[in-house]
C-alpha cells in the first residue's frame, strides 16, 4: 500500500441563510479519505473503494495524490467489473494528467476494460477493435513500458479474433451462396491479417468459392498460393484429397 506522508486540511465556506452567520464546513482530511479508500480496497469492497478514491480526487484535485487517487479508483472499478466507470475515470486521468508516470498503466487498463468485454466470435467485434486500438497505442507510445509485452500478446490474440470474425461471416456467405461477398471477405483476411492463423484457410476457401462459380484459373491461383505459403498446413493437404 502506498503511504501518505502528509494530511491536508481545507475548509469550505458555506453561506448560511439570510441573517445567519457564515459557517465553516470542513472537508474530510485527505489522509483519512485515502486510508478509508485503501481499507475498502484491501477488503475487496471495490465499489466503495472507488467512490472514496474519487471523493479524495474531487475534494483535493491539486494534491500530488490526485492522480494516484484516479488510478486507484479506475483499478477498483475494473476489479468490480464496472468497465464503463473505469473508462470514464481513466478519461479524466488522461485529461488532467497527460504527462504522469502512470500513463502507460492507465492506457493498459483502458485496453483491458475493452478486452474483458470481447464477446463470442460470431457477434460484432466492436470491443475487440477498441481494445486493439488501445493496446497498439500503448506499444507505439511506450514500447519499453513494463506493460508493452503483455499488450503485444493481447494484440496478437485480438487480431486473430477479428480475423476469425471475418472468416465466420465469409463462411456464412458461402453457405448462402453469396459468393461475391464471401470472396471479398476471404481476400481481406489475406491482405489485412497475414500474421494471423487465418490466411491458409482463407486461401483454401477461395479455391472453393472460385470453383463454385466456374472460375478455375482464379481457383488454381489460390491453390498454388496456399501450397507455396503454407505447404505443411492441413488446408494445403486438403487440396490433395
Amino acid at each position: 500500500m502506498k503511504k501518505i506522508f502528509f494530511a491536508a486540511f481545507i475548509g469550505l465556506l458555506v453561506a448560511g441563510c439570510a441573517g445567519d452567520a457564515q459557517k465553516i464546513v470542513p472537508q474530510e482530511p485527505l489522509a483519512d479519505l485515502y486510508a478509508a479508500a485503501y481499507s475498502e480496497f484491501e477488503d475487496h469492497d471495490y465499489d466503495d473503494a472507488a467512490e472514496k478514491f474519487l471523493t479524495a480526487e474531487n475534494q483535493y484535485p491539486a494534491s500530488p495524490w490526485a492522480a494516484d487517487a484516479l488510478v486507484m479508483a479506475a483499478y477498483s472499478q475494473y476489479l468490480d467489473d464496472d468497465f464503463a466507470g473505469a473508462l470514464l475515470t481513466t478519461d479524466r486521468f488522461m485529461r488532467f494528467h497527460p504527462g504522469h508516470k502512470d500513463v502507460p498503466y492507465v492506457m493498459y487498463l483502458r485496453g483491458m476494460c475493452y478486452y474483458r468485454q470481447v464477446s463470442d466470435v460470431r457477434r460484432e467485434p466492436g470491443m475487440s477493435v477498441y481494445a486493439l486500438q488501445q493496446f497498439q497505442q500503448l506499444v507505439d507510445r511506450f514500447p519499453r513500458s513494463p506493460y508493452a509485452e503483455n499488450a503485444k500478446n493481447k494484440i496478437h490474440i485480438l487480431k486473430n479474433y477479428i480475423a476469425g470474425k471475418v472468416m465466420y461471416s465469409a463462411r456464412t456467405d458461402m453457405k448462402k451462396e453469396n459468393w461475391a461477398s464471401a470472396i471479398t471477405k476471404f481476400q481481406s483476411v489475406i491482405t489485412d491479417a497475414p500474421e494471423t492463423v487465418m490466411p491458409a484457410e482463407a486461401m483454401y476457401r477461395l479455391t472453393e468459392a472460385y470453383t463454385a462459380i466456374g472460375l478455375k484459373p482464379q481457383a488454381d491461383g489460390y491453390a498454388e498460393m496456399l501450397k507455396l505459403n503454407f505447404p505443411d498446413s492441413n488446408w494445403a493437404k486438403k487440396l490433395e484429397k
